[in-house]
C-alpha cells in the first residue's frame, strides 16, 4: 500500500468515525474542567456506549496500520475515557500502585526517542562546556551564574575547592534547609524544562543544553585543581538521580514539541492533547526522582565524606533507575480494561 493510498485511507476513517470522537471528547472536557454532574443524565449513559465505539475504532486503527497520529489520539482518548469511568472504582493506594509500577515506567518507555534526544542534547553541553573553560577559564562566567557559583570559580584555590567538597556546619539546622533549597531550584528547572516544549520544544532545548554547559564547566575548574576524582563523587551520590531526572524533563517538553511541531493529519492542539497525558506522567516521576536527589544531595553527600562510598551509592542509584525504567512491562490495553 502507498503512502497516498494510506494517506486517503486514513482521511476516510476519520470524517466517517470522528464525530463520535469529537463528542466524546467534549463530555471528557467538561467532566475534567468541572465535574461529571455537568453532563445530562442521557449524555451519562451515552457515554459509555461512545467509549466502546472509540475502542472499535482503536482496533481497526491498529489493525489497519493506519497513520500512527490517528493511533495515538485515539488510545489517549480511550485512556482519559477509561480513567472518568471506571477510576472512581479504584483506591488511591491502586492508583498510586499503578502510576508507579506501569504507568511511569511505559510513559517513559514510549518515549524514548525523546529521552535519547535529552540524554545527547545534555552530554553534548556538558562536553563543550568541560573543554572550552579548560582552553580558556573566562568561559566559565558565560556559563555559571555568580549567585550559583559563590566561592567555587577558576580563581580560587584547590584548597577552598576542596573545602566546598567535603566540608559543611553541622548542628545548625542548615542542612535540612539546604536539601528544600536544592528541591525547590531543581524542581522548578525540570518543570520549566517540560513546560516550555510547547514552542516547538526550541527553549526546552537551550535549557538542557545550558545545564550540561554549566555542569561541565564546574568540572573543568575542579579537574585543572587536580580535584576532577573527588568532584565527581561529590556530584555522583545525587547527580545520577538529579541529572537523569532533569533529562527525564526535558525528553517530556520535547515530546510535546514534537507533537505540535508534526501534527499529522490531526490539528495542533489535538495532537498536543494526545500527548500531553504521557508527557504529564514523566514529570510527576521527575519531581519524585528530584524530591529523591534533594535528600541525597542535602544529607547524603554532606554526611558522606568517603568518595568511594559516594560514587557507590550514585552507582547504585544509576542501576536502580535502569532497572526500574527498562524492565519489561505490560501495558495496560483499553479492551483488556474495559467490563460489562
Amino acid at each position: 500500500m502507498t503512502r497516498r493510498t494510506l494517506t486517503l485511507k486514513s482521511k476516510r476513517f476519520r470524517e466517517e468515525r470522528q464525530d463520535v470522537w469529537k463528542e466524546m471528547e467534549d463530555m471528557l472536557r467538561r467532566i475534567e474542567s468541572r465535574s461529571v454532574r455537568s453532563l445530562t443524565d442521557e449524555e451519562i449513559i451515552k457515554l459509555p456506549r461512545l467509549y466502546r465505539s472509540t475502542l472499535s475504532s482503536l482496533s481497526v486503527a491498529r489493525a489497519t496500520s493506519l497513520d500512527q497520529s490517528v493511533v495515538s489520539y485515539l488510545e489517549s482518548l480511550s485512556t482519559r475515557a477509561y480513567y472518568v469511568i471506571y477510576g472512581s472504582q479504584k483506591r488511591l493506594r491502586d492508583r498510586i500502585y499503578g502510576f508507579f509500577a506501569r504507568d511511569w515506567p511505559l510513559a517513559m518507555q514510549g518515549a524514548w526517542k525523546d529521552v535519547s534526544a535529552s540524554t545527547i542534547i545534555f552530554a553534548l553541553g556538558m562536553l563543550v562546556g568541560f573543554v572550552l573553560v579548560s582552553s580558556n577559564p573566562d568561559w566559565y562566567y558565560s556559563f555559571v551564574a555568580e549567585s550559583l557559583a559563590g566561592d567555587r570559580n577558576p580563581s580560587a584555590s584547590a584548597e577552598t575547592l576542596r573545602e566546598s567538597i567535603y566540608g559543611y556546619e553541622s548542628g545548625d539546622g542548615a542542612l535540612g534547609a539546604f536539601a528544600a533549597s536544592l528541591f525547590s531550584h531543581n524542581s522548578g528547572v525540570a518543570i520549566l524544562a517540560f513546560a516550555l516544549g510547547f514552542a516547538f520544544a526550541l527553549p526546552t532545548v537551550i535549557l538542557i543544553l545550558m545545564n550540561g554547559l554549566m555542569l561541565g564547566a564546574f568540572v573543568a575548574i575542579h579537574t585543572e585543581k587536580d580535584l576532577g576524582f573527588e568532584i565527581g563523587g561529590w556530584l555522583s551520590i545525587h547527580g545520577t538521580t538529579e541529572i537523569f531526572a532533569i533529562i527525564l524533563a526535558g525528553a517530556g517538553g520535547i515530546l510535546i514539541g514534537r507533537a505540535v511541531a508534526f501534527p499529522g493529519d490531526m490539528t495542533r492542539m489535538e495532537s498536543m492533547r494526545s500527548k500531553a497525558e504521557q508527557a504529564a506522567i514523566i514529570l510527576g516521576g521527575v519531581v519524585v526522582m528530584l524530591f529523591i536527589a534533594g535528600l541525597l544531595e542535602g544529607f547524603g553527600r554532606q554526611l558522606i565524606q568517603n568518595d568511594w562510598l559516594r560514587y557507590g551509592i550514585g552507582g547504585f542509584m544509576l542501576i536502580f533507575w535502569m532497572l526500574y525504567f527498562f524492565l519489561p512491562r505490560k501495558a495496560l490495553d483499553p479492551h483488556e480494561a474495559l467490563r460489562e
